[in-house]
């Protein structure tokens, strides 16, 4: 399964219910306001990691991290480009979290 994070942590509750859901196996891909959940050293960090602790993959689409200029993301983070985000659209069903 691939969920789908589009809205800011801080903003939304949507990576929060989506980390409650995910199980190990999944992956998680943030993008638009949702690659606020991969930078490091904030509040979701946490939250992030532990999800990458239980086996769940995350990514973040890279040209929006810099889009919004941030650099710094959680170690275990892939960084993916639009041709890897189509892939993992085709080998996934989805989930968008709103």
């Amino acid at each position: 399964m691939l969920h789908t994070v589009n809205k800011s942590p801080f903003q939304n509750s949507a990576l929060d219910s989506c980390l409650r859901f995910a199980n190990a196996g999944d992956s998680i891909l943030l993008l638009e306001d949702g690659v606020y959940g991969a930078a490091s050293g904030t509040a979701k960090s946490p939250l992030v990691e532990g999800a990458l602790a239980k086996k769940i993959k995350v990514y973040a689409l890279g040209a929006d991290l810099s889009a919004r200029a941030l650099k710094e993301t959680i170690k275990g983070v892939e960084i993916t480009d639009y041709a890897g985000f189509v892939d993992l659209v085709v080998a996934n069903k989805i989930h968008s979290w709103l």
